[in-house]
């Protein structure tokens, strides 16, 4: 929306810094940080009256998540922090183009049913929460929509029909089948959307690899945005792709905003209003500025998390169906549960997963230009 106001640079000179990504990605993170400072505490304090909390241990962790503080009636639905700061934040900074709109609505979408299912589990005291199949509708819905607009639209039907592939210089396929684009698509933001969500156990784990994996996208966005270093790069060039770096500032912003109220022991969670459809705007954005395999590296965090799940599930059942008896190849899954297991405190997992992601980043960022 400010964006506009960069025409009118001859009135007021100071204007035409509007028309740079770089400000308004600094404006956006600010302004998301202090939407997220003024909303959390008034927030939280309403959830808390509304006693929006889990008021159960969860079957899946057991007494771990009260082994150091009493979590039990930490307020939930701590999303819709992270959501308002990223939504009028991009709107306010980002100048409006198919890929912020794509963008904004998948997270948008994703909010919707992540809230429903943190609303039946925390009032109606459901622990199941949403029937599966109500999930998957709208992961798909969402998911065909948004590619819908991108091959209708001008700006995008061509680019986003082209797969590349970290250390190649070209696009390995240059115009992709409609079929197989939904198929990429809809993996990247259920599979992410999914993985975040697996993540968020621990207090700031999720959200803390959510900063450091939005500030590499950023980065890229803004380099595929950039014909010159898009060309440097040797990266597919994406015209108008920048704009999305103002809206991994907004998510950034956000992001430290939550944290502050989300570390140990943390004043509120996230819950699947938040977790959700974090992955699934990553997962978007990822695929719209094709580093979708890229995005695999720089949130090895995420992936880690959703093997050790997969993995589990996998191995008990093949044991359980060749010896009769099923073994674990983790003390429990997701993988940060198996080391606070094994004795570790959840600061010291929680920081140690950090330092992973950062490690997962800059290896995602290398491979920009080992091609």
């Amino acid at each position: 929306m400010l964006s506009y106001l960069s025409a009118y640079d001859h009135v007021f000179g100071p204007l035409r810094l509007l028309h740079y990504i770089t400000v308004r990605s600094v404006g956006a993170a600010v302004t998301a940080l202090v939407i997220g400072f003024v909303t959390g505490p008034w927030l939280i304090r309403r959830f808390r009256e509304l006693k929006f909390g889990h008021g159960y241990i969860d079957e899946r962790t057991g007494a771990l998540g009260a082994t150091y503080f009493d979590k039990k009636h930490t307020p939930t639905m701590g999303g819709l922090i992270i959501f308002i700061s990223v939504f009028f934040s991009t709107v306010l900074w980002a100048e409006p183009n198919v890929w912020t709109v794509v963008a904004l609505f998948i997270y948008t979408a994703l909010t919707v049913p992540g809230w429903r299912d943190d609303y039946l589990k925390v009032v109606h005291k459901n622990k199941d929460g949403i029937k599966s199949w109500e999930k998957i509708a709208w992961q798909t819905g969402a998911t065909v929509i948004a590619l819908g607009v991108l091959l209708w639209h001008p700006q995008s039907s061509e680019r986003i029909r082209e797969l590349w592939l970290p250390f190649f210089k070209t696009a390995v396929i240059p115009h992709m089948h409609w079929g197989l684009l939904l198929v990429l698509i809809y993996l990247w933001i259920v599979g992410f959307s999914n993985a975040i969500n697996l993540t968020d156990g621990l207090d700031g784990l999720a959200v803390g690899c959510t900063i450091t994996v939005a500030l590499v996208i950023g980065i890229m966005a803004y380099a595929a945005g950039n014909s010159i270093i898009a060309q440097y790069l040797l990266i597919s060039y994406v015209p108008g792709a920048g704009e999305l770096t103002v809206v991994c500032s907004a998510l950034i912003g956000a992001c430290m905003a939550f944290l502050w109220y989300n570390s140990h022991p943390a004043e509120v969670f996230m819950g699947d209003t938040g977790s959700l459809a974090l992955g699934g705007l990553i997962g978007v954005m990822a695929f719209m500025i094709h580093q979708p395999f890229t995005l695999v590296i720089v949130g090895g965090v995420f992936v880690m998390e959703a093997l050790s799940v997969i993995f589990q599930v996998g191995w008990f059942k093949w044991t359980k169906r060749r010896t009769g008896t099923g073994q674990r190849l983790f003390l429990m899954a997701p993988i940060h549960h198996h080391f606070q297991k094994k004795g570790w405190p959840e600061t010291k997992v929680v920081l140690r997963f950090w330092v992973l992601s950062l490690g997962f980043a800059l290896a995602g960022l290398a491979t920009l230009k080992l091609r």
